[in-house]
């Protein structure tokens, strides 16, 4: 049965909906209205505060802590700068995903690492021989994300810290309310955004202070629902519906590589030996047999299907996980795992894993659509992600 986060009184109290979900085993807000839409347009247009506290969170420190942080993850922790964050993927043997995350370095001998799944047990496997120590401080440690384009002032506002200097994934270290944060400009909504990081203690402090001086930037608490429109937008993955950790996957389709994902720009094979390197050179030598891309959608071909039934259009609100074949020449190629309606674009948009040689970016393909509980298939174009990309999410200063 899930618990609270720490946060949990407060957002209890303010989620009207009643709409939850568990997330790592934490009580997590799907919406905190029973539409989700204002707390998006909070995410594009204002600032979103989420709790993303369910989050695990390991310390890694010690004499060789750069040593195992190198020996698992795909890029060069070595040249990593104290205050940098990676994002990354790390792999196994075979150069299949096991996860992906962040890595933070607080200290030339200190790094916090964050996952989607627990980790604990394969970095403590891979520390084997170095002078390091690894903990779990997943519910020790709290930890908010501010998205959206006025978040860089609601810190301004609260923060004893240098928000003005602080660029695209880098870290500093400040006080909000007295309390002792590390404030991180990453986020999961590809727009302007940071994630505080603070003792699970201080968490209530934090968050009350945020929402009351938040209010003059139109702060909104926001649940995963939003979160997940945003994200699509932004073109990021969410493992276990656009891949699979190799440590679940039930079939060969479910294994996924860091070039199979599009994340080869994070793949260091020139870096000394990691876990996976070997499979991963040989994958780039001979090529991908697939590639996760964007898809956008016709939507005069979704139109005419309601059209023939009488029906209006319909373009739902919330996100789908749910998979659809993606076909070209009549033949399927693959299939779109992710999809939504973008406000913002005002496109239906969605990531697929598609045949490498038919992933050309304005390759036509057709995807499945349901109208009246007949399934049909309507044009679609394969582009490069991410479909939505303001210059604010790295602009430094932040406007």
């Amino acid at each position: 049965m899930p618990v609270g986060s720490p946060f949990h009184e407060r957002t209890l109290a303010l989620c009207e909906s009643l709409s939850y979900r568990d997330w790592a085993g934490y009580y997590a807000v799907s919406s905190y209205e029973p539409l989700h839409e204002h707390e998006y347009n909070a995410i594009r247009n204002a600032t979103a505060l989420i709790d993303v506290s369910p989050l695990f969170k390991y310390i890694v420190s010690g004499k060789d802590a750069a040593a195992l942080v190198d020996r698992v993850i795909t890029r060069d922790a070595v040249r990593m700068d104290v205050g940098q964050v990676f994002y990354t993927p790390w792999c196994n043997e075979l150069g299949q995903v096991l996860d992906d995350g962040t890595v933070s370095r607080l200290a030339p001998d200190r790094f916090r690492w964050t996952a989607a799944e627990p980790n604990l047990r394969w970095l403590r496997q891979n520390a084997a021989g170095l002078t390091v120590q690894i903990d779990d401080v997943s519910e020790q440690i709290a930890a908010l994300a501010l998205q959206g384009p006025t978040s860089a002032g609601v810190l301004r506002a609260v923060a004893d810290a240098d928000i003005d200097g602080l660029k695209y994934f880098r870290m500093t270290h400040g006080k909000i309310a007295g309390c002792e944060v590390d404030i991180s400009r990453t986020g999961y909504t590809g727009d302007l955004g940071y994630e505080v990081w603070m003792r699970r203690d201080d968490a209530l402090k934090i968050w009350d202070v945020l929402v009351e001086e938040g209010e003059a930037f139109d702060l909104r608490p926001t649940g995963l629902l939003a979160l997940d429109v945003a994200r699509v937008e932004a073109g990021l993955l969410l493992i276990d519906v656009d891949f699979f950790s190799a440590k679940k996957a039930l079939t060969a389709s479910q294994l996924y590589t860091p070039f199979e994902m599009g994340l080869s720009r994070l793949v260091d094979l020139n870096k000394e030996r990691f876990i996976g390197r070997d499979a991963l050179a040989r994958e780039q030598a001979s090529g991908s047999k697939r590639k996760i891309v964007g898809i956008e959608v016709k939507w005069p071909d979704v139109e005419r299907l309601y059209d023939a039934v009488g029906l209006p259009p319909l373009a739902t609100a919330t996100a789908s996980r749910v998979a659809v074949p993606v076909r070209a020449d009549g033949v399927q190629i693959g299939r779109m795992t992710s999809s939504t309606w973008s406000p913002t674009l005002k496109k239906m948009v969605g990531l697929a894993t598609v045949n490498a040689s038919k992933s050309a970016p304005g390759s036509y393909v057709e995807v499945e659509h349901t109208v009246d509980a007949v399934r049909h298939f309507v044009g679609a174009t394969i582009v490069d992600t991410p479909f939505f990309n303001p210059r604010r999410k790295t602009q430094t200063p932040p406007g």
